[in-house]
């Protein structure tokens, strides 16, 4: 056996044939991939995956890594036989809930550049002639979607990357462990022995955390089981007995269940049962459980009303096979924080499997992905996501949802109240109506303001259907109010790091495409770039000492953002970095009310002079010693103020207190969102990420070229003397009362320009505002557009930005 390779690659299913033929690609040579099973059928979930692939997904980088997947699988033999049978997909609505699903499914796919159609029952019996149409309401059909066989993919894969040199398989070989020295990883230690490498990469899948957890690397994900039954040949299908698949693959999502030909018999998958959780401690080397008859019988009784021909044949494969589940339905993508040179690539389905082959291969070779990968990074995890009773709980509700009908705005039920504010019975008391955010409770709106609903009579459209589910007409009272008076804000959930030492002024203004070296107590908003400028995070810094700064980010985004940090700091001791989140709370005091507020509690000085917009101080309320900075995300004369935690409560009954007399009332996250999007601020995630420079998402402002070497700074000056393609633009819609959500398609007749990446009303201008990137041709102002919303079109009109206080009068006095 080989002893020695540049990488190691733990797992040879169809993820670690993908990564090893993509890195083979780039150019890496001295591949190494191991796996415990046999080459390359080894009983992971490849080797039984019915193999269907349905690109369609609200993620666009999952429906992106679903059609590469697609594109790269259509073009692989293995034996003389296709990889991937193209025959497309069908997907059926037996509820008018679930019609209308497949309308924003088809919205999706249109954004995302997808074929798709709804198609009606007739068309459904049309390409699947054993379906009983009258189960049917509508269809959803996409062309290019198909099946793949797994492991003939998987071994074509495989004997690209070793006919372009460098890259060896060996089966039978379980990897036990891995060597580390330094904190860097050496080798890999087998039951054959000890391999020498300087990389690892882990595509064990539903293995993943057993070799995760040896190095302190949580992986939070859990194999479970999922029923797959074969029937016997039916007499209807005859004339494909020799055919693999001719149908289009098939869901019943109303069931949890989907269908797929095998020649003249049909197979069946079903999610129609209680999840079974298997831990990766507990597997031995097959994916495959025996199959529970028990978990079948109201998925049978659905096939049987379905498919009609099923009806009373029998099945001559039956298996419970293995499949992983994140805690959030993502793979789980990218470089250990504590050893370096450890990779992972797990919690990936054959569906996503080439894209998450090129993504993992791009990362390791450039640090940059043409995708944007924050929802599958594996620096997104806060520290309760993986803990083992969180990450039970969260797969097996994955599994359960597999095919529900979820809102952008559901939230999960269990666990919550993990992450608590100091003040959270003031918020309870208030009526809070409590989304979570990163473990955080943060109230979305509070039923105590309903009062405020007669004051603003008229200025708040009713919304209808989808639009008004987890939604209160109160957000339009709480922001109007914030507008009119001042609003008190729940802050405490946002990301809190402090950098600092002898070289932190140095590295922050590396990291920042902005200039970081300022004055003790300016605040300076920024972009961190990637390498190909695209933007990793956006974020306050403030000064706060010599060699002390304070990096304020989102909480979402936070662990993000603090593993780039690490990722690029120094490491000869000359900076420290710590999350220092939990240490203290936060509100944000915002509203043209906002100075005469704090006055009444702070011997200090808070009029303009004193405290101009975008500084920050040390400021004593009553017996509080706090920090403030003058910023508001709310577009509102305000204040970010921090305090030890501890004193988190006091701080908020004394500005309660305080802003009773100026009508001070307490606005959720929902208002937070409409204002901000009124001040055309841009949202991380959403409005920018990495597939967008600052040029691009009109942050141009922010960027300090001359300051010198920034990371970023070369793929910037290339922009700037290309130009750009699209902008990112301020729309709003024409027809009053119109709502949209969010990664809704923007069309030119029938040519996509784009999608929506944020979308509001604007209670204080008295529109619906959408957000999204427009070729530079139609992102001029004045320019109609239309945006389609379910079944029908709105349109949209390009305006100036920002709507509300453009000439930022009311945050700068």
């Amino acid at each position: 056996m080989q002893d020695q390779a540049r990488l190691v690659i733990v797992g040879a299913g169809i993820v670690g044939c993908s990564a090893a033929y993509h890195l083979a690609k780039l150019g890496w040579r001295d591949i190494l991939v191991l796996d415990q099973g046999p080459l390359f059928e080894t009983g992971g979930s490849t080797s039984h995956a019915p193999g269907l692939i349905f690109q369609t997904n609200g993620s666009r980088l999952m429906c992106q890594m679903a059609q590469y997947t697609v594109h790269l699988l259509r073009e692989l033999t293995y034996r003389d036989t296709p990889c991937f049978y193209e025959v497309g997909s069908v997907e059926v609505a037996a509820t008018p809930e679930r019609v209308t699903d497949l309308y924003r499914r088809q919205g999706w796919a249109t954004a995302y550049g997808l074929e798709a159609q709804i198609i009606s029952p007739v068309e459904v019996k049309r390409m699947i002639p054993i379906i009983n149409e009258d189960v049917v309401l509508a269809g959803y059909h996409v062309p290019s979607d198909g099946d793949a066989r797994g492991w003939y993919a998987a071994a074509a894969l495989a004997h690209q990357a070793m006919a372009a040199g460098g890259v060896a398989f060996q089966g039978e070989t379980k990897v036990l462990g891995l060597l580390v020295e330094k904190g860097r990883v050496t080798g890999v230690m087998t039951d054959r022995g000890r391999v020498t490498c300087e990389t690892v990469l882990l595509c064990t899948n539903i293995w993943g955390p057993v070799l995760g957890d040896k190095l302190g690397l949580p992986l939070p994900l859990y194999a479970v089981e999922h029923q797959y039954l074969i029937s016997q040949p039916l007499p209807e299908l005859a004339q494909d007995r020799e055919r693999f698949v001719t149908h289009p693959i098939l869901r019943h999502q109303d069931k949890r269940m989907y269908f797929r030909q095998h020649g003249d018999a049909y197979g069946v998958g079903s999610y129609c049962h209680e999840p079974r959780l298997v831990s990766p401690y507990t597997l031995k080397k097959s994916a495959i459980h025996p199959f529970t008859p028990g978990d079948f019988d109201e998925a049978h009784e659905a096939t049987n009303r379905l498919l009609p021909a099923l009806k009373g044949r029998k099945y001559v494969t039956q298996f419970n096979g293995m499949f992983a589940f994140t805690i959030d339905g993502y793979p789980v993508l990218g470089e250990s924080q504590t050893t370096k040179g450890v990779w992972s690539a797990i919690g990936i389905w054959v569906t996503h499997s080439g894209g998450a082959g090129k993504t993992i291969a791009e990362l390791m070779s450039y640090g940059t992905t043409e995708w944007d990968i924050r929802e599958a990074s594996i620096h997104r995890f806060h520290a309760h996501h993986t803990t083992p009773s969180y990450v039970a709980l969260r797969c097996a509700q994955q599994y359960r949802e597999v095919y529900d009908i979820i809102h952008p705005l559901q939230q999960m039920e269990n666990p919550r109240h993990l992450r608590l504010s100091p003040y959270h019975e003031r918020l309870v008391a208030q009526q809070g109506v409590f989304f979570e955010n990163s473990g955080w409770e943060v109230a979305q709106w509070y039923e105590a303001n309903e009062r405020l609903l007669v004051e603003f009579s008229g200025r708040i459209p009713k919304r209808t259907g989808w639009a008004a589910k987890n939604w209160s007409p109160i957000q339009g009272a709480e922001h109007l109010a914030t507008r009119e008076r001042v609003g008190l804000f729940n802050l405490t959930q946002f990301t809190k790091i402090e950098v600092r030492g002898p070289g932190a002024l140095a590295f922050l203004n590396y990291m920042a495409a902005n200039q970081v070296d300022q004055p003790v107590g300016k605040v300076v908003y920024t972009a961190l770039l990637n390498q190909a400028g695209g933007i990793k995070a956006d974020l306050t810094i403030t000064r706060t000492g010599e060699e002390q700064f304070l990096v304020l980010t989102g909480a979402g985004g936070g662990p993000h953002d603090l593993a780039w940090l690490r990722q690029h700091a120094p490491t000869d001791g000359s900076v420290t970095i710590e999350d220092v989140t939990s240490r203290y709370a936060a509100v944000g005091l915002w509203g043209p009310l906002a100075r005469e507020v704090l006055a009444r509690v702070t011997p200090d000085d808070v009029g303009n002079e004193a405290f101009p917009y975008f500084t920050a101080r040390p400021l004593t309320i009553d017996s509080i010693p706090a920090y403030a900075l003058r910023l508001s995300y709310a577009g509102e004369l305000g204040w970010e103020i921090y305090a030890p935690m501890e004193m988190g409560l006091r701080l908020w009954d004394l500005l309660w207190e305080a802003g009773q007399p100026s009508g001070l009332v307490a606005v959720g996250a929902g208002a937070f969102n409409s204002l901000r999007l009124e001040k055309g601020y841009r949202a991380w995630g959403s409005d920018i990420h990495t597939e967008y420079n600052p040029y691009e998402a009109g942050l141009g402002w922010a960027i300090r070229l001359k300051k010198g070497d920034f990371l970023g700074r070369d793929a910037l000056l290339k922009v700037r003397e290309q130009g750009i393609r699209r902008q990112l633009c301020c729309l709003t819609l024409t027809e009053p009362g119109a709502v949209l959500l969010g990664k809704e398609p923007i069309l030119a007749g029938e040519k996509l320009l784009g999608y929506v990446t944020s979308s509001d009303f604007g209670y204080s201008v008295g529109q619906q505002i959408v957000y999204g990137y427009l070729p530079v041709a139609y992102a001029v102002p004045g320019t109609q557009v239309e945006v389609q919303y379910f079944r029908g079109r709105h349109t949209a009109t390009v305006y100036h930005e920002p709507l509300f206080d453009a000439i930022m009068q009311r945050l700068k006095n």
